[in-house]
């Protein structure tokens, strides 16, 4: 019933393996893994394998790493849409009352889900083979990292179908299971590198053999307890008759972090209810996405967001900011790296979720003009993640007011508040983009993030592997003007000139690159938005009328 006979892990098996889009991604992933593996290959006529293996090890090394980040990123996207994809298409009751055990469910919902990143990563194997006879990496050292790989699997996916279970959108699941997910991976990443440069390869072994198996099994085991005794006795049922949830009833229950929404600064991001009648001038999309839409389904992912958040920026905060005052391009990477996952989820569904309740005719049939349609969706969903990332910013002007390294460097400091808020508005554009563009709300936050991550850290990963592999060759030391697409890479090339900066004698940074992501990125988002006014003005406005007559 669990595994052999478990009709769940059948039926979405076939589903999710027979898709063309599984062997298109199967595709692509083989495909820029051996681009990677292709480019990196050492350029020498000759290697000494007996002497130098580093450039062995530093291929094998990157490949892996490379596909753990894919890894990590994809695990969520498989997985967060388990159970709530019951949710929204009204099917999880039905579930429930099948004879199936909880259980069942969730082991047959867990292996279905990471079926297919399992396949692109044992497909994998027969690429980083290639890189064995260069010597300096053993094939038991591969091994360990390919289980420690599927170990973190396993870990992201159990945490992505727990998540699941919490909420009833899609989206929550998702940003939620990636603000949980990240840090992990990115420890996990730090502690592969260090472990070999600290105590050497037989450590990083053992810990990968021993220590990741243990952590990886206990916290599935714990995970899998919490969700089958949640769809055990499901507080959820009955959803369907309820699609907005009372705020003021959900606050009472809440335990942790209480929104109120009549207090500052709670009302910048979930303003009260109104009591009054709109002002003629007042823009009724935005007020509906504001008060209606946008908390319809209640306040649980907007305070696990801002809680999880802060306790992961404290220590982050207190060693780029405070302590190393010369690391805090670190911090505003972090700080982006928050509006990427939060940014989306607000605007990225703004059109679709129209679609999907049928009513976007219905809009484009109203007085409203398409500016004033899109300005409401997109300012409401750029109100909430804007203010949600500004939480993060306060401790940047404390610093620039308690550390005397930062007032010599004001506009240093101005400069990374320039490169987030250019970030905030740009995640919500994109993601409003993508939902006047796709028909489902899940495919427009998925094609959100990807085209976000492409956008803002592909340069990184130029960067890396040009100074990496092509230190000598002409066209690396241009591969910095490449910053002009990513605010990680801008807030590196800010000039902040601190006491380690001028101990170390180096130069740091450059204005012009800034500038040029700043100018960038706004000329792209004028773009975005002509593109859009023209799309609801001369395409879509014009098919709603025809249809009507």
């Amino acid at each position: 019933m669990y595994l052999f006979e478990n009709p769940v892990l059948q039926r979405e098996l076939l589903i999710n393996l027979r898709m063309p889009r599984a062997f298109v991604l199967l595709f692509l992933y083989q495909a820029l893994l051996g681009a990677v593996v292709y480019f990196a290959w050492p350029q020498d006529a000759r290697l000494d394998l007996t002497e130098n293996p580093a450039a062995a090890r530093n291929l094998v090394d990157l490949f892996f790493l490379g596909q753990y980040i894919l890894a990590s990123l994809m695990a969520p996207s498989f997985a967060a849409g388990a159970i709530t994809g019951e949710k929204e298409r009204k099917t999880y009751e039905m579930l429930l009352a099948s004879p199936l055990r909880p259980g069942a469910i969730v082991i047959g919902k867990f292996i279905s889900s990471l079926a297919h990143l399992g396949v692109l990563v044992f497909a994998s194997l027969p690429i980083v083979m290639l890189c064995l006879p260069l010597g300096g990496v053993s094939p038991y050292e591969v091994l360990a990292a390919y289980l420690g790989l599927i170990c973190s699997v396993l870990t992201f996916g159990a945490i992505s179908i727990a998540c699941s279970s919490y909420f009833s959108r899609t989206s929550a699941s998702l940003v939620v299971s990636y603000l949980l997910i990240l840090p992990l991976a990115m420890l996990a990443v730090l502690l592969w590198v260090n472990l070999d440069l600290w105590f050497g390869g037989q450590v990083r072994l053992g810990v990968a053999l021993l220590v990741a198996p243990s952590v990886a099994l206990l916290m599935c085991a714990v995970l899998f307890d919490n969700t089958s005794s949640r769809m055990l006795h499901p507080p959820d049922v009955g959803s369907e008759g309820k699609e907005v949830v009372d705020l003021e009833q959900e606050s009472q229950q809440a335990v942790g972090l209480v929104i109120q929404r009549d207090q500052f600064p709670d009302m910048l991001f979930a303003p009260p209810k109104r009591n009054d009648l709109l002002p003629d001038k007042g823009n009724a999309v935005y007020d509906k996405e504001m008060r209606s839409d946008i908390f319809a389904q209640g306040t649980l992912m907007l305070r696990l967001v801002i809680q999880v958040s802060m306790l992961v920026a404290i220590p982050i905060m207190a060693f780029c900011l405070y302590i190393f005052p010369q690391w805090a391009a670190w911090y505003i990477g972090y700080v982006c790296m928050f509006n990427m996952l939060v940014g989306p989820v607000y605007s990225a569904g703004s059109v679709t979720s129209e679609r999907e309740r049928q009513t976007l005719d219905l809009l484009l049939t109203t007085l409203f003009t398409p500016w004033q349609i899109l300005s409401g969706k997109l300012i409401a969903g750029l109100r909430v993640s804007s203010v949600l990332t500004l939480f993060l910013l306060w401790p940047v002007l404390l610093a620039s007011a308690m550390i005397s390294a930062y007032w010599s460097n004001l506009g240093a400091v101005a400069a990374f508040l320039a490169i987030v808020l250019m970030t905030c508005v740009t995640t919500s554009v994109l993601g409003l983009f993508c939902s006047v563009l796709f028909r489902k709300t899940a495919t427009s936050l998925m094609t959100t993030y990807l085209v976000i991550v492409l956008l803002f850290c592909s340069p990184l990963a130029v960067q890396f592997f040009a100074t990496t592999f092509f230190p000598d060759h002409p066209a690396t030391p241009y591969m910095e003007a490449t910053s002009i697409l990513s605010p990680f890479a801008a807030a590196a090339q800010v000039p902040l000139y601190t006491e380690a900066v001028f101990e170390e004698g180096t130069e740091r940074g450059s204005w012009l690159l800034v500038a040029g992501y700043l100018g960038f990125t706004a000329l792209m988002n004028f773009t975005c938005l002509m593109v859009m006014i023209w799309l609801f003005s001369d395409r879509w406005r014009v098919s709603a009328s025809s249809q009507e007559g």
